[in-house]
């Protein structure tokens, strides 16, 4: 069976321009930011490097190569585009040895920007975000509209979808995740992404409801509230007027479930939006399940920090703002552009 993905709800508006920032990997600039500082001592060799038109699975088996060592030796915090200047660390792991001259393993498409020794290997997920330099050429459209939505999206944020690449091409890994859980094999690299696109999947599709409804940046009865820019969270059975002044000044924002096993975490309204989704999409939220996946949970609002634009030329617009780890660009640009 095949799952298409739908063309999600937009927050301020169909957008009225249409664009390309994929033209050059030039146009699509990130850069991550770590949680920590190297320390400058331990066993792992820590390597800042700016990527080219490469992704981050190929840097690291390359980087084991070049280091004699064996590619789970190798750590990065998260993978970046292809299609982009992508800079970001990797851990090499150097018991007792010294760091090879990481110069030599510079290219064409590889820059080494610094290297530092630390204690512990670099895990997934540790980071506090990532920088954006965007650049939309063959811009056309309204640009009062654009505007206004920009304006709009640096004060009251946007919908905190997952992009369209982590459900891969054409939203196909959705429906290869139906297809494990009736039965095909897969093996754990493939099954992990499987089980990230369903999770997403119905996590957007709990997100785009409350778009639709104009709840996705207000609390309702029930709502498990998460703290900007953190992990962590809280219950509400009837949001205060603490609450509600904390949502509005996006210092917390309502969430939804990352679906898998457990008991459920909201209650209420929320409660009743979250099983009208599940209950729709009964086999991946089952299959999920039944997978071992637990239930965790993700902010239905995401703030654009530093949101500054320009329009260089009449069909070149360029972007610049940071996001917190873990949260897509192109939930942003979709906001503004047709792509």
């Amino acid at each position: 069976m095949k799952i298409d993905l739908p063309i999600w709800p937009y927050c301020y508006g169909t957008p009225s321009a249409t664009g390309n920032f994929r033209s050059q990997a030039e146009d699509f600039i990130v850069t991550e930011q770590l949680s920590f500082a190297p320390s400058g001592e331990g066993e792992h060799a820590f390597v800042q490097i700016q990527k080219t038109g490469e992704n981050t699975d190929f840097i690291a088996r390359q980087l084991a190569r070049f280091a004699d060592v064996r590619q789970r030796d190798i750590g990065y915090a998260g993978l970046k585009d292809r299609y982009a200047v992508a800079t970001q660390w990797f851990s090499v792991w150097l018991p007792g040895k010294a760091d090879p001259d990481w110069s030599l393993f510079a290219s064409d498409s590889i820059k080494i920007l610094q290297s530092h020794r630390h204690a512990r290997k670099l895990k997934r997920g540790v980071l506090s975000g990532n920088c954006f330099v965007i650049t939309v050429r063959d811009w056309q459209g309204d640009k009062a509209k654009t505007e206004q939505q920009l304006a709009a999206i640096k004060a009251y944020g946007i919908p905190n979808y997952y992009g369209s690449q982590r459900f891969g091409h054409e939203g196909q890994n959705v429906s290869k995740a139906l297809a494990m859980f009736q039965g095909m094999k897969a093996g754990r690299e493939q099954r992990s992404l499987y089980l990230s696109a369903a999770r997403s999947y119905l996590f957007n599709h709990i997100l785009a409801s409350r778009v639709l409804d104009g709840s996705w940046n207000q609390a309702l009865a029930g709502d498990t509230f998460m703290f900007d820019g953190a992990q962590t969270c809280f219950k509400s059975t009837q949001p205060d007027e603490e609450i509600l002044r904390r949502v509005a000044e996006q210092i917390i924002h309502p969430s939804a479930v990352l679906w898998g096993k457990g008991a459920p975490d909201v209650a209420g309204e929320a409660l009743a939006i979250e099983q009208t989704i599940i209950s729709a999409n009964q086999a991946l939220a089952e299959g999920l399940e039944a997978a071992g996946v637990a239930k965790a949970r993700r902010a239905l609002r995401l703030k654009a920090a530093d949101l500054q634009w320009q329009f260089i030329e009449d069909t070149v617009l360029q972007l610049s703002f940071s996001l917190p780890a873990g949260c897509y660009a192109t939930a942003l640009l979709r906001e503004i552009i047709d792509c």
